[in-house]
C-alpha cells in the first residue's frame, strides 16, 4: 500500500485516442495498486485535441509537460498523407527528446524467437525524419517531383551516442552497435558513425565491445540471428524502422514500451497504434504502456516498484496464463487488469 508519507511526482497522464483511455484506465490502477506516488496532471492531444481544443497539441497540454517535466502518453492519432502534423513528432521538438527508448524483452515463451533482450536507441530530432520536405510543381501537376532535406549535426549525433552509452553501462550491457548507411549516405549517416567511433576511442574503449553494421545488413542479421545484438544506436528513421522489426521478435507493438528522454523532459508511452477498430470493445492489451510506466518508475529512481511490476506482468502472462485476445488468450482489458493488481498483492 502506498505510504502516506511517500513525496508526491506530479506528472502529465494523456489518455490518449482510440484504445487510450482502456488501457491507460488500466495502467493507472495497477500503478495506484503499486503504490506509485504520481499526482496525475490529465491532459488531451491528438484526435481528442483537436475535437476538444481544436488542436492536437493544446497550449495547456504543452504548459502541463513543461510544469511536470515527466508524462506517460497513450496512442495518438495522426491522418496519414495529410491533415495535422504528427503530435508525437511536436513532443519531441518542443521538449528536445532526443533519445528515443525502445526495450524489446521475450515476455511469453513459446514464440518463434526466444529469450531476446534488446534495446534499440534512437536519435529522435534530426535527419531525414524531421519532415522537412516539398513538391515542386512541372506543368500542371503540382507533385510532379518531391523533395526531403536530411540534416544531421555533430551535436545531434554525440548527444543520443553517449547517451546511448552511457546507459548501456549503467545498466550492465556487454555490446552497443552503431547501425548507419555511411557507404552510400557518406555524409548524412558518416558524420553519425564517425562520432561514434570517436567518442568510444576517446571515453568508453573498454567498458563495452563497440560494433557497427550498415542498416540493411543489421535488419537480416536480426532476423537471422537477433541474439548477437544487445544495444542499437542509430539515426532516426533507420531507429524507426528497427525498433518496430525488434518489436516484431517479442510478439509486435502491443508488447513494447518506448520513453522519449530530453534535458528538460521525458515522456513514457505505448509505441503501437490508437486501434480504432476495437476502441471501446474492452479487448485491447494495456501491457506496452504498463511497461512504459516501469520505465517511467526506473527514470524516477523507483526501481523496487519498477521491478515488482515487471514481475508481476510475468507472473500474469506465465504462471496465471491470464492473456488478452491478441497473445491467444480470452482475458478482457479489465479481467488482465484485476488479475495483474491481484498479483502485486495487498
Amino acid at each position: 500500500m502506498p505510504s502516506t508519507a511517500q513525496i508526491k511526482i506530479p506528472a502529465t497522464l494523456i489518455h490518449g485516442d482510440g484504445i487510450g483511455p482502456e488501457i491507460m484506465a488500466a495502467t493507472v490502477a495497477v500503478l495506484d495498486a503499486l503504490g506509485a506516488p504520481f499526482q496525475w496532471d490529465p491532459q488531451i492531444a491528438g484526435l481528442e485535441g483537436v475535437k476538444i481544443a481544436g488542436d492536437p497539441l493544446p497550449a495547456a497540454t504543452l504548459t502541463s509537460i513543461r510544469n511536470t517535466r515527466l508524462a506517460l502518453k497513450g496512442p495518438l492519432e495522426t491522418p496519414s498523407g495529410g491533415g495535422y502534423r504528427s503530435s508525437n513528432v511536436r513532443l519531441r521538438e518542443e521538449f528536445k527528446l532526443y533519445a528515443n527508448l525502445r526495450p524489446a524483452q521475450t515476455l511469453i515463451p513459446g514464440g518463434r524467437f526466444e529469450n531476446i533482450d534488446l534495446v534499440v536507441v534512437r536519435e529522435n530530432l534530426e535527419g531525414l525524419y524531421i519532415g522537412h520536405e516539398h513538391y515542386i510543381q512541372i506543368d500542371d501537376d503540382p507533385h510532379a517531383v518531391a523533395m526531403a532535406t536530411g540534416i544531421n549535426t555533430r551535436q545531434g549525433c554525440r548527444r543520443v551516442l553517449e547517451f546511448a552509452f552511457q546507459h548501456a553501462i549503467s545498466t550492465g550491457r556487454k555490446k552497443v552497435t552503431i547501425v548507419h548507411k555511411a557507404n552510400i549516405m557518406k555524409a548524412l549517416t558518416g558524420i553519425f558513425l564517425e562520432t561514434g567511433l570517436q567518442i568510444y576511442q576517446q571515453k568508453y574503449q573498454g567498458r563495452f565491445v563497440l560494433d557497427t553494421v550498415i542498416i540493411d545488413a543489421c535488419a537480416m542479421k536480426l532476423v537471422q540471428n537477433p541474439w548477437a545484438f544487445d544495444v542499437l544506436v542509430t539515426t532516426n528513421l533507420f531507429g524507426d524502422i528497427l525498433s518496430d522489426l525488434v518489436a516484431g521478435l517479442v510478439g509486435g507493438l502491443g508488447m513494447t514500451p518506448g520513453a522519449n528522454i530530453g534535458a528538460d523532459a521525458a515522456i513514457f508511452e505505448a509505441v503501437h497504434g490508437s486501434a480504432p477498430d476495437i476502441a471501446g470493445k474492452g479487448i485491447a492489451n494495456p501491457t506496452a504502456l504498463l511497461l512504459a510506466a516501469a520505465m517511467m518508475l526506473d527514470h524516477c529512481k523507483l526501481h523496487e516498484l519498477a521491478t515488482r511490476l515487471r514481475a508481476a506482468i510475468n507472473a500474469t502472462f506465465n504462471i496465471d496464463r491470464v492473456l488478452t485476445s491478441d497473445l491467444g488468450g480470452r482475458a478482457s482489458t479489465r479481467e488482465f487488469t484485476n488479475a495483474l493488481i491481484k498479483r502485486l498483492g495487498p
